[in-house]
């Protein structure tokens, strides 16, 4: 089966985003629909060729233009799929399911990537009502993304999401504030990092992320979860008691803090989930510790082709060069490079004819040169 996709949104970056996968990694007409844009197909043109229409647009608007959708569709709509693919998921299905087409919700749990895939990264799949033909297609599509992909009610998602999205958002831009307004006495924050913990430097690496990305995504995971404010709630809540206890300053509120907030927490969260967490941490700050020694290179590898990584390995053998560690990137152009970490400080010569062997080889291009 291969349907027409109809993407309502299409101009913005998740829309374009979709679009792209499902043209090139999926080989399926898309056609969309920008309001800014007129000389895209109109929401007309999306109701009566579309196959499967796909709703990505901001959360505030989702639930009223769905059912715009709806009552212009009035019935066509019959054996079709919709889908959306905003942060809260309870109103918009709710929206869809007014509909007569068979209906899923998305959550993609990351911005629109670079790469071509959700290889790596987690969506959310809200499965509201499928017919037999499309919780197959829906399947296919899900293992297309290369996601891993995780089940749930639309309810059940939201609720997730206020601890997941919307408690961690509002955590980081607290943060941000206490930065700012310390930044007179203390320095901004440049000036802080070389006193960095690796949890400090993950905390600012969070609040740059999302002062860096659309503002309305992150206000409207604030305002657009009901269940947002109940759990910020529970936040202060904490916060205030520890903030108390700091206020008492005596050893019976040691005591207390070490019961709350040290022990009680760690027999909830469970040993095993502790050592998996504490794991996962250690290697962030092995890869931040690479990330930042200055004994590497860079190199981008402009054919994607088995073999290219080793060619250039043998480059670095050949110049008696040991690596410490490899890790790769890929740029907002899509580019990946990789990054060589050294064992050791070579002689700026050595370094420089094995990067001029790389560049004249064509095996790749040394990157800051």
């Amino acid at each position: 089966m291969r349907p027409r996709i109809g993407i309502v949104g299409s101009g913005g970056a998740y829309g374009r985003w979709l679009r792209g996968f499902f043209e090139t990694r999926m080989g399926l007409e898309v056609i969309g629909h920008d309001p800014v844009d007129p000389a895209s197909q109109t929401p007309a043109q999306l109701l009566e060729q579309a196959d499967v229409l796909l709703f990505s647009a901001p959360i505030r608007c989702t639930p009223a233009l769905i059912r715009d959708y709806v009552q212009q569709s009035a019935g066509r709509e019959r054996g079709r799929l919709w889908l959306d693919v905003t942060s809260v998921k309870a109103e918009p299905v709710a929206a869809m399911l007014e509909s007569q087409a068979s209906v899923a919700g998305l959550h993609p749990m990351t911005a629109p990537p670079k790469a071509p895939t959700l290889k790596g990264r987690v969506m959310v799949v809200c499965e509201a009502r499928l017919d037999a033909r499309w919780q197959a297609w829906l399947d296919e599509l899900c293992i297309a993304l290369q996601a891993e992909c995780v089940r749930g009610t639309a309810e059940h998602h939201d609720r997730v999401m206020a601890l997941v999205q919307a408690m961690v958002h509002a955590t980081h831009l607290a943060q941000a504030g206490v930065l700012r307004e310390y930044a007179p006495l203390l320095g901004q924050l440049q000036e802080l990092m070389p006193y960095r913990s690796a949890a400090f430097e993950l905390d600012t690496a969070v609040i740059s992320r999302i002062l860096s990305l659309n503002p309305a995504i992150y206000e409207d995971i604030q305002f657009g979860n009901p269940h947002a404010g109940e759990v910020l709630d529970h936040l202060l809540d904490q916060l205030g008691r520890l903030r108390a206890l700091l206020a008492e300053g005596d050893d019976t509120a040691r005591a207390a803090f070490r019961q709350q907030f040290l022990i009680d927490n760690r027999q909830a969260l469970g040993e095993q989930t502790l050592r998996d967490g504490n794991y996962s941490f250690e290697r962030v700050g092995y890869l931040l510790a690479d990330l930042t020694d200055p004994r590497a290179m860079s190199v981008h590898l402009p054919e994607d082709r088995p073999g290219s990584l080793r060619e250039l390995l043998h480059v670095f053998e050949r110049h008696g060069i040991s690596l410490a560690s490899i890790h790769s990137s890929r740029t907002p152009a899509g580019e990946v490079h990789f990054r060589m970490g050294f064992v050791q400080a070579y002689a700026a010569e050595v370094l420089a004819s094995a990067a001029e062997e790389i560049d004249r080889s064509g095996i790749g291009r040394v990157l800051g040169r």
